[in-house]
């Protein structure tokens, strides 16, 4: 039987937020069965501090997932951590926060992926919950689309494509397995494009970012000192953000992911597709 887990203790990591800029500490820490993915905002003194990480609560996906509550509690930037859950198997867990924002770390889920190794994953005793597709869910926005379709385990194959060389066109395709995501996915960086800073800064976006935890692109090339980790390293974290997003779910998905130039607003219309429509699935 497929059975749920936790964490086997606690663990914390510090760093700034990707956007804001501020420093933020995330502490993570066992939780009951059935209990999901709770993010606590513990710097908030005053009426409900804990956001359930559901596609539900999504308030806005300019740059990044953003979530807020009933009382209007908010966190932000939540996609790495989340994409580390899922791949690591991690379903029920309270990620404490004092800060606004998720720290980005090195751009990536492999610190979020470490972090969960340091606290250790614990087995429960109920079964996982798994979002079985019965038939074929799509959202669109001009060429663009995502589409979530019957299949075996959880498959997905993306493709991007920008007008840059440095990027140009790039597919993948993957199936969520034992390991697979740290080995393959995880350590893939979040990209940005050096002429964009200004007007990002100007909107109060990008605060945080630098050439330690951001690919960054100017006209056809890579500026970082390092470059790149593989030529792909783009559609690869690209799919990390689609891992991150569809975890909000709720659970486990069986099923065909598949996308052109997807991103987190297409991504959470998928998932409320999904749900709009209580033919197109079945929890298991």
């Amino acid at each position: 039987m497929n059975l749920q887990t936790t964490l086997s203790g606690a663990a914390s990591v510090s760093g700034l937020g990707v956007h804001s800029g501020k420093p933020a500490t995330l502490t993570i820490r066992p939780a009951g069965e059935g209990t999901g993915v709770v993010f606590v905002r513990t710097d908030v003194i005053d009426g409900d501090v804990d956001i359930p990480a559901l596609a539900t609560r999504v308030a806005t996906t300019e740059l990044g997932t953003n979530m807020t509550n009933d009382a209007g509690v908010s966190v932000a930037t939540v996609e790495h951590f989340l994409a580390a859950c899922a791949g690591l198997g991690v379903d029920n867990v309270r990620a404490e926060l004092d800060g606004p924002e998720l720290p980005i770390l090195d751009g990536s889920s492999k610190p979020f992926v470490d972090l969960i190794e340091r606290a250790g994953l614990k087995r429960q005793s109920s079964p996982r919950r798994v979002l079985k597709i019965l038939k074929p869910v799509e959202v669109r926005q001009g060429m663009k689309f995502a589409r979530l379709s019957p299949g075996e385990d959880f498959t997905m194959r993306i493709a991007i494509d920008f007008s840059t060389k440095a990027i140009g066109r790039q597919a993948i395709s993957f199936t969520m397995a034992p390991g697979a995501f740290a080995r393959e996915i995880a350590w893939a960086r979040t990209f940005g494009f050096a002429h964009q800073a200004a007007q990002l800064h100007a909107m109060g976006k990008g605060l945080g970012a630098s050439m330690d935890n951001t690919v960054v692109i100017e006209n056809d090339a890579v500026i970082n000192p390092g470059g790149l980790q593989a030529e792909d390293e783009f559609v690869r974290h690209k799919l990390l953000d689609v891992i991150g997003d569809l975890f909000l779910a709720g659970g486990t998905i069986e099923g065909f992911y598949e996308a052109e130039q997807p991103g987190h607003a297409l991504n959470n219309q998928l998932l409320r597709a999904v749900f709009a429509d209580t033919s197109s699935f079945a929890w298991t």
